[in-house]
């Protein structure tokens, strides 16, 4: 057990095969080595095994906390959902906003842990530290709107008051492979299949029922002193300044303009690095101001919730009014995401404001991640312009079929729907169309393009859940010149850069709390406040230590999966060989072999591999070893 400030030494480990419910306390250990959420979770992950069948019953599901969540520390409404990805095979954590991890940690738990498989469906009701499991057959089929609407009603709560639901949809259930869990209508755990192994476990929704009863530190003096500090950095910060900072007023969408003004802004499937680029090529109709957050601010915005404890207010809630097939509909929804405009829009060779919000709210009724789900689209257009495609056509910008297609890939009703749920690596291999792809280790790219941000083409490359800009955020760096500018367009020094960023992240990950306090936070807030909350009296050393350890357990699990340096990849079009970037990003590439070189030498891994003295510095003492030493050979053995 753990007595550790912050934590409520309780976690449920629910059998759905037979629907036992057994409850745990943490091991200390653990808690100081792991911190808690993220860390926590892949480590019950990993014990679960590493060769799991992600979608069979042995694959764990854990939605974890950390010693942060649900306290007064600023932006501390996150969760971690970790498992093993049906999309990539990697361990994977995804986190979501809202107020379901803070309500987790009010009802008195640390953490949940699925594992089994229903025989029929069920949800989960979590309420004053005890789980029951009911039954969901009538949700079944549902989308992630309607089904929140009948809990509501069976569970006798107030949804956003006392209650908080995650939910899959139609996606998740038909285990399409990049399904999400939806939280607060429109949060997502968006990316890596959560909402696939959900589904697989016929698991519809787990509903979380608390009063607000924030943990209080351990030490509430040094607690105070790093709230203090943490909350004036935020309030001075350019980017998370409330009502004034570029997020809070534009929310993530703020980097569109800024990404197409760089020429780092992938379009139509990568081919371009801005609309403007494409526009000029193509003498098309595209701009990517028109889906920019500025352009969302003066035009569509209706409401800006927050989550728990954060005084950004990054969510821009939206409502249009637009036609489909004839028929004038209107959205509400919550919320235009710079990630989610990218893929749906320039990326699918549209800017098409008001179909991308319909776009998006229907990704998140069905339950699937809008960067997979229009990259995909992306990915099959190009592969129906090329011939590759037998199952249908698909055309470049065609938002009338894009809108159509999201719930045909939920339910898989037909041939395209069912071959595009299987995700861009499955999709690529059966269909010879590799070249199509922007995918790592199976999961898509986000809205950097790493012609233009050589640290996200590293960061892409070795995020050890596929493709991803939340590892490592680089561009913090090399847009906005947090903690320093650096330039974007240089690889050298990218490397060691990528990994810092990497660790700090695991760290807020860990905690777990919102990766945008990091534009305002470093790691000083981090300890202080850590430290007043659990009662430690950690270094910063110490902590990034753990961040480290966090990252390299990943990696070390990958590796037991077979994953090494070859995986640390990029698409072919973004390298010197590929497609050179155009305008400010003219004649570039991404240098990815020196950065990896660069990468692994500042990591201490041999091509890609967690060596066993690695291991051993980090005191990661679970399973048998990679076998790889520092010196590239094979491990010597400790009785040799």
């Amino acid at each position: 057990m753990t007595e550790l400030g912050g934590f409520q030494d309780r976690v449920a480990r629910i059998d759905l095969s037979d629907g036992d419910v057994a409850y745990e306390s943490i091991d200390d250990e653990d808690a100081k080595k792991y911190i808690g959420a993220r860390g926590l979770g892949v480590k019950y992950v990993f014990d679960q095994g590493p060769d799991v069948d992600p979608l069979g019953p042995d694959n764990l599901l854990a939605f974890m906390n950390g010693p942060l969540s649900g306290t007064q520390v600023t932006m501390s409404g996150r969760i971690a959902v970790c498992t093993k990805s049906p999309l990539t095979g990697t361990v994977t954590d995804s986190h979501h906003g809202g107020w379901s991890g803070a309500r987790l940690k009010w009802a008195g738990f640390d953490g949940l842990l699925f594992e089994g498989q229903a025989d029929d469906p069920v949800y989960a009701v979590i309420e004053d530290g005890e789980v029951e499991l009911r039954d969901a057959s009538h949700l079944w089929g549902n989308g992630v709107h309607e089904t929140r609407e009948t809990i509501e009603e069976e569970v006798d709560g107030s949804y956003g008051k006392n209650l908080s639901i995650m939910a899959i949809g139609p996606g998740g259930e038909n285990e399409i492979k990049y399904a999400c869990i939806i939280n607060e209508d429109d949060r997502a755990s968006g990316r890596g299949g959560t909402g696939c192994v959900m589904g697989s476990k016929n698991l519809k929704a787990v509903v979380v029922k608390s009063s607000t009863k924030m943990p209080q530190p351990a030490d509430p003096e040094t607690f105070k002193e790093g709230h203090q500090q943490a909350m004036q950095a935020i309030q001075e910060s350019e980017v998370t300044a409330p009502n004034e900072g570029g997020l809070s007023m534009y929310g993530t969408n703020v980097l569109m303009n800024i990404g197409e003004e760089m020429d780092g802004l992938p379009t139509k499937n990568g081919r371009y690095t801005s609309t403007k680029s494409m526009r000029e090529a193509e003498d098309v109709d595209i701009d990517a101001e028109r889906v920019s957050g500025e352009n969302v601010r003066e035009n569509i915005l209706v409401n800006e919730p927050t989550c728990h404890s954060c005084p950004v207010a990054c969510k821009k809630e939206v409502e249009v009014q637009t036609m489909h097939k004839g028929e004038e509909m209107n959205v509400r929804m919550e919320s235009y995401e710079y990630e989610s405009a990218y893929a749906l829009g320039p990326n699918s060779g549209n800017t098409e404001r008001d179909a991308i919000a319909l776009m998006i709210d229907r990704c998140n009724d069905m339950g699937v991640d809008t960067i997979e789900t229009g990259n995909m689209m992306a990915m099959a257009m190009e592969m129906s312009e090329e011939g590759k495609l037998d199952e249908g056509e698909l055309e470049w910008g065609d938002t009338e079929t894009m809108i159509d297609l999201i719930e045909r890939i939920a339910r898989r009703e037909d041939d395209l729907a069912d071959l595009l749920a299987e995700g861009p690596r499955r999709v690529a291999d059966r269909k010879e169309a590799h070249d199509n792809s922007l995918a790592v280790k199976g999961q898509t790219i986000a809205a950097y393009d790493p012609r233009c941000m050589k640290g996200m083409g590293i960061g892409y490359a070795t995020s050890n859940r596929g493709a991803c800009h939340l590892r490592g955020y680089t561009p913090a760096a090399e847009i906005l010149g947090i903690p320093e500018k650096v330039d974007p367009y240089e690889w050298e020094g990218k490397g060691e850069l990528t990994a810092q960023f990497q660790d700090l992240h695991a760290i807020s990950d860990s905690f777990d709390i919102c990766k945008f306090n990091a534009f305002a936070e470093g790691i000083e807030e981090y300890v202080t406040q850590y430290n007043g909350m659990t009662g430690r009296d950690v270094t910063e050393d110490e902590l990034l230590k753990a961040g480290e350890r966090v990252y390299t357990l990943e990696r070390y699990y990958n590796n037991l999966n077979g994953f090494d340096g070859s995986d640390d990849s990029l698409p072919e079009r973004f390298l010197e060989d590929g497609i050179l970037g155009q305008g400010a990003s003219e004649g570039e590439y991404c240098e990815l072999e020196e950065m990896k070189e660069e990468y692994y030498e500042h990591r201490g891994w041999v091509d890609g591999v967690v060596p066993d003295e690695k291991l051993d510095e980090l005191d990661i003492e679970v399973g048998p070893g990679t076998g790889v030493s520092g010196d590239g050979g094979a491990a010597v053995s400790s009785d040799d």
